[in-house]
């Protein structure tokens, strides 16, 4: 390399780092709270392996090691889920004075709600299976679904966000964004039997409520009238209330905290909703006119007949 080029990168080495001290909230220097991204996503994989035992391993299941199976995967994700759930404790302010400590109980707790954790996703498998036709049979929904993986990751998530862990609920509820298109808040409140239909698009915010029985399809955002005020709003419910049998096609924008949608509405496609829609009330936009136009040239005696066709 020559002198030269030797200049212009100690030059730009020498430029990069003064902007670290410029900018300090972009730089992790022997940090001790730091979070291992790749430990999150294993640990979703170990969570998945636990709840759908069998489904995602790499050689078959046998009867007679299901109890090895689930010892094996717990030490792996307990060991894993504590280091994690200890560094991000370290985010808090103040820390707690014993984040290992902390950390222990929390998975704990946290492990022994995945029998519930299970029979809560079951529901959601069957309200997928229930609602769409072209499902052939529950194995293809578990294994092919983009909103069964990305509920699952939810359910996880509010889990531990109800439990107080900073940070991992909403790294594990990113990926599965970043996976399906399907972006829920962990600290959404989500009933039973949920099926998300297709899924991509799909926004729900922090301070959602979504009842039982409730379907979604690909496109809908249940989100805030405005963000303006920031950090000022932390706490505020600003994310509607969708209560139980409530079905909204895609494209519909829900928004606002003191929007409730009735148990048994119907949302049409594409509607945008900023107040409260009462029970058992079908929700449609009218349809708008719609623009055919046809690249031949048509001759003066066809025109009339070829406008009528395109009509009807």
């Amino acid at each position: 390399m020559s002198d030269h080029a030797t200049d212009g990168i100690k030059s730009l080495v020498a430029a990069i780092t003064a902007s670290y001290a410029e900018l300090p909230d972009l730089i992790k220097i022997e940090a001790e709270d730091q979070i291992n991204r790749e430990a999150i996503l294993s640990i979703i994989d170990l969570l998945r392996s636990l709840i759908f035992a069998g489904f995602f391993s790499q050689k078959p299941l046998k009867a007679g090691y299901i109890e090895y199976h689930v010892g094996e995967v717990l030490e792996d994700l307990t060991f894993k889920l504590q280091r994690q759930i200890s560094q991000a404790l370290n985010h808090q302010s103040p820390p707690p004075a014993d984040p290992s400590a902390e950390a222990s109980a929390i998975t704990r707790e946290f492990l022994a709600r995945i029998p519930a954790l299970r029979r809560l996703l079951a529901t959601d498998v069957d309200a997928a299976y229930d609602g769409d036709p072209a499902a052939f049979n529950k194995d293809e929904i578990i294994l092919s679904y983009p909103g069964i993986y990305a509920v699952m990751v939810n359910r996880a998530a509010h889990e531990l966000h109800l439990l107080g862990v900073p940070l991992i609920p909403r790294m594990m509820t990113e990926r599965a964004h970043s996976v399906t298109g399907i972006d829920i808040h962990p600290g959404a409140s989500i009933g039973h039997h949920l099926f998300i239909d297709h899924g991509t698009g799909i926004v729900i915010g922090e301070t959602t409520v979504i009842g039982n029985h409730v379907k979604i399809y690909q496109g809908v955002t249940l989100g805030a009238l405005s963000t303006r005020g920031g950090r000022l709003l932390d706490g505020v419910k600003r994310h509607p209330t969708i209560e139980d049998h409530v079905t909204i096609y895609s494209g519909a924008s829900i928004l606002g905290g003191s929007t409730v949608i009735g148990e048994g509405v119907v949302i049409g496609s594409n509607a945008f909703i900023t107040k409260s829609i009462p029970e058992r009330t079908k929700v449609s936009v009218k349809n708008t006119e719609l623009q055919l136009l046809s690249d031949k040239k048509p001759t003066t005696e066809t025109l009339q007949e070829e406008f009528w066709d395109y009509v009807i």
